[in-house]
Formats: structure tokens, sequence, C-alpha cells
């Protein structure tokens, strides 16, 4: 049974270890393999404790669990683009627990939280160029890609990409939408 809530500044640690691992599977040849194999866990494991523990009230991190353990996680940024609408952030999800309707499930949560709270109801995300399994998942909860961009290195850092990996952006003009395509 998978369970959703939203996320505490003792959630750190986990969520930094599934967003490192899901940036090692996924963005490799996009990220440099140096900052991959070495110290993407304490750039996520920063990242993610001043995120939950002192929330930026525009903020807002929900996990979904499975056992009290962590299956994955969104980060929303709201009201981040006056055109586009609220961020997600992250979206990140164990790969056992792929295909069970947790990142459905987590991005509902997220357009949720933006139609509640939003100043508009508009959402947008970034996914790699070369992330095409994302991409259809995207897709599939009713985004549609509006644009192309490059990547800009974590942490200002250029040296931990590989040359200018492309970006798309994909948007939800109406969250309303994403919220009928219940699964």
């Amino acid at each position: 049974m998978v369970s959703f809530r939203a996320a505490t500044g003792e959630d750190a640690e986990d969520v930094a270890a599934l967003h490192a691992e899901s940036w090692r599977r996924h963005y490799r040849g996009a990220y440099a393999d140096s900052f991959l194999d070495g110290d993407v866990l304490a750039d996520r494991r920063a990242v993610w404790s001043a995120r939950l523990t002192e929330p930026a009230p525009d903020g807002v991190t929900l996990v979904a669990e499975i056992d009290s353990e962590l299956a994955g996680f969104v980060h929303v940024v709201l009201d981040q683009d006056a055109r586009w609408g609220s961020l997600v952030d992250n979206l990140h999800v164990y790969p056992a627990h792929h295909r069970h309707g947790i990142g459905a499930g987590l991005m509902h949560r997220a357009a949720g939280t933006v139609l509640d709270r939003g100043a508009t109801d508009a959402m947008y995300l970034w996914v790699l160029e070369q992330n095409t399994a994302a991409q259809s998942f995207y897709t599939a909860v009713g985004g549609r890609i509006a644009e192309r961009s490059y990547v800009e290195p974590p942490g200002d850092a250029p040296g931990r990409l590989n040359g200018r990996p492309a970006k798309l952006r994909c948007v939800w003009p109406d969250v309303r939408d994403l919220l009928s395509r219940q699964r």
C-alpha cells in the first residue's frame, strides 16, 4: 500500500540518496562521470538538508512510501515562472517501483498542490532530452513539450556536465487536465 505525505527534515537523507541514485542512472552522458561517481550524493545531501529543514514558503516536497520506506518524491516550486506557472523541480521514483502508479500519484498530488496554492493553474518541468522514458511518462499524464534549452550545471560548476546537454520544457497549461487523467 502506497502512502503519500509532506516531507520533513527527517527525510533529507533518504530523498538525497534517491535523487543521487536517479541522476546516476538517468543523467549519465549528460553529467560528468566524475561528478556522478564522486560527490553527487554529498551535493544532493546539502540541497535536500537545506530544502527540508528550512523549507521555502513556495516549495512543497511530497514523498511516497511503501511500508514506511521511501519509494519516490516530488518537489514543486509554486509560481516559479510568470508564463509557465509552478515548477516540478524534481520527481524521482526508485526503479523497483516504476509502473506501479507512484509517479502518477506524485504528479497528481503536485497538480493538486498547484491548484490549491498556486497563483495560476499552470505547471511545468524540465526533462533531459536523452531521458526518453521520462518524456513518455510525462506525455502519458498530459504534458506536452513546449521548448528546448540547455542544462545548467549543478552547483554552477561547468565541469559537472559533459558538453552542452539539452533539456525539454514539458508543460501543463491547466493542471486540471492532469488531474482528469486518473489511472
